[in-house]
C-alpha cells in the first residue's frame, strides 16, 4: 500500500503498531492519520513527529469527538457571552467500559483501560481546562497484566478533572463541565455526543442537539482530508501539543500504577 498512489494513510491498528507503521508511512512519503492513542508512549510520538516534521508531512491523531456536530455546538455555544469555555473549572467523566476481546487483553497491544479508553477523557479535560499541570492516579493491573481500571484526577490551568476509566465494566458513559455560572451535562455516550443540556445558575437550560451521520468517523477524516488539501501538516484542533499532553497524561498514569509494556523493558 506504502508503494502505491496514495496521498495518507489511517493507521487503525492495535497501538503496539502505531509507532512502526507511522515511520514507514512518513518515509515512504504519505500522510499519516493515526487511531488515539497516538503511540504506547511519549518517546514514540516524538519521533514520529520528528520523523513528520523533518519530511514536511501530515501527522494527526485521529480523534473523532470534536468534529462531531454537537461537540462543535456546544463549543460555539460557550464561547458567546459571558458564558464562554473558561468559565469551566471542574470536568468529571465516566467511560463506559467495552467487552474486552482477547487480543485486547494481550499484555503490550495497548488495549486496556489508560490507552484504550484514556485517551478520549483526557483529550476532553485538556481541551476544556487548558494545560496540564499534575495528575494522580489509582488503578488496578488485571491477571493478564493490562490495567483493567484507573481513576485519575488532573489539575489544569483553568480547573481539575475526575476521570474513570475500565474494561469489563458497565457505566453511563457521561461527562459533567462545571462552572462558575453552570453546567453541562452530556449523556451516555459522550464521546459520540448527540445531545447536551445546559443549566445555568440562574435557572435557564438549554438543549442542544446534533445527530451525526455515519459512525462519525467522517467528519475527522474529513478535516484531514481538508488540511491535505491545504498543504498543512498539523490540525490546528488536534495539535501536536494536544498529543503530546494527552500522552504525557497517560504517561504519568502508567508509571503511578506501574504499567509497563514488553516492547518497553
Amino acid at each position: 500500500m506504502l508503494s502505491g498512489p496514495v496521498n495518507g494513510v489511517y493507521i487503525a491498528t492495535h497501538p503496539d503498531s502505531h509507532h512502526a507503521y507511522a515511520l514507514a508511512a512518513l518515509a515512504a512519503g504519505k500522510h499519516v492519520l493515526c487511531e488515539k492513542p497516538s503511540m504506547l508512549n511519549g518517546q514514540q510520538l516524538e519521533e514520529v513527529l520528528a520523523a513528520a516534521r523533518t519530511r514536511g508531512m501530515l501527522f494527526m491523531e485521529a480523534m473523532k469527538s470534536p468534529f462531531l456536530p454537537l461537540y462543535r455546538r456546544l463549543r460555539e455555544h460557550l464561547e458567546r457571552g459571558p458564558h464562554r469555555t473558561s468559565c469551566l473549572r471542574s470536568c468529571r467523566v465516566l467511560h463506559r467500559g467495552y467487552p474486552a476481546e482477547p487480543s485486547d487483553l494481550q499484555p503490550g497491544c495497548g488495549g486496556d483501560s489508560l490507552l484504550g479508553i484514556g485517551p478520549y477523557e483526557a483529550f476532553l479535560a485538556l481541551d476544556w481546562l487548558g494545560p496540564v499541570e499534575r495528575v494522580q492516579t489509582f488503578g488496578q493491573i488485571g491477571p493478564t497484566g493490562i490495567d483493567t481500571f484507573a481513576t485519575l484526577q488532573t489539575k489544569h490551568l483553568n480547573g481539575m478533572a475526575q476521570l474513570y476509566c475500565g474494561v469489563g465494566l458497565h457505566g453511563e458513559g457521561d461527562a459533567l463541565l462545571v462552572g462558575p455560572l453552570g453546567n453541562v451535562t452530556n449523556p451516555s455516550k459522550w464521546w459520540n455526543p448527540v445531545h447536551a443540556t445546559i443549566r445555568y445558575v440562574n435557572g435557564r437550560t438549554v438543549e442542544l442537539d446534533g445527530p451525526f451521520e455515519s459512525a462519525g468517523f467522517n467528519y475527522e477524516v474529513g478535516h484531514f482530508c481538508d488540511l491535505l488539501r491545504s498543504d498543512r501538516t498539523e490540525s490546528p484542533i488536534l495539535t501536536h501539543d494536544m498529543s503530546r499532553q494527552m500522552m504525557s497524561i497517560l504517561d504519568h498514569a502508567r508509571v503511578t500504577i506501574g504499567l509497563v509494556y514488553p516492547q518497553e523493558l
